[in-house]
């Protein structure tokens, strides 16, 4: 990691659901830290808690109790404009199932966030395409969802989140929807962002192959951390599930 500061410190979260009658609570006391410049991965058991501590970190929820902080900034207290500034400008997406706009093309999917923080158009049509490039799909800018593969469509996602170099990614269950081979190669890419931007990757995933990219990996059981682990304490796990360097 090329920073030892913290890009987020979640501190005392705890969020409660109303079902009906029944209240669930689906995190109880969430205290972490995540240093600038890291690709950390959050795992732990369907209804863990894992995908909420996701949606607080993102700023597309808010704790029942604690604070979230980006870059030491409380999201929780910034009202609709400021929140949306800041997921615009901080932090970028990557959804499981996409979510590019099928009607626009993979060049107007990556332009638009650009166009909406206040970037003229030929700029970003000149950005946008050199991040499809980065991205290896330089020759498909022009080309919609339905005439991509899901590899090729998660690839334009992986593009639009970098649209307006952001510190963080949020990357939720990226290699959800993908056939193995394509899940590893968009693994490795979020690692190349990593590592040659800076950019902190924090994804949610059961996906065991982000063991082998992780500088630290954040387990969640019933709603709390159960235990962080480090890249190098991880060596013995990643030959046990069968991943490779």
């Amino acid at each position: 990691m090329a920073e030892s500061r913290n890009i987020v410190r979640v501190s005392g979260v705890t969020k409660t659901f109303q079902l009906g009658k029944v209240e669930v609570k689906a995190l109880t006391g969430v205290d972490l830290e995540i240093a600038a410049g890291c690709y950390l991965s959050i795992m732990g058991p369907s209804g863990s808690g894992k995908s909420t501590l996701f949606n607080m970190i993102g700023g597309l929820d808010k704790p029942t109790s604690g604070r979230v902080f980006i870059d030491e900034v409380d999201i929780a207290q910034l009202d609709a404009y400021e929140l949306a500034w800041l997921r615009c400008r901080k932090i970028g997406y990557i959804f499981q199932t996409f979510n590019i706009i099928q009607v626009m093309t993979a060049l107007e999917n990556v332009t638009l966030p650009m166009i909406f923080g206040g970037m003229n158009n030929d700029e970003a049509i000149e950005k946008g395409i050199q991040l499809l490039e980065l991205v290896g799909l330089g020759d498909r800018y022009l080309h919609k969802p339905n005439e991509l593969s899901g590899g090729q469509q998660q690839r334009v996602a992986v593009a639009r989140a970098l649209a307006n170099d952001p510190a963080i990614i949020l990357a939720d269950e990226p290699t959800g929807n993908l056939d193995l081979k394509t899940g590893e190669e968009i693994i490795a890419l979020l690692k190349q962002l990593s590592r040659e931007r800076n950019v902190t990757v924090i994804s949610a995933t059961h996906d065991f192959k982000m063991l082998n990219v992780s500088d630290q990996v954040v387990w969640i059981r019933d709603g709390r951390v159960d235990k962080i682990e480090n890249r190098d304490e991880l060596s013995i796990s990643l030959g046990d599930i069968g991943t490779k360097e």
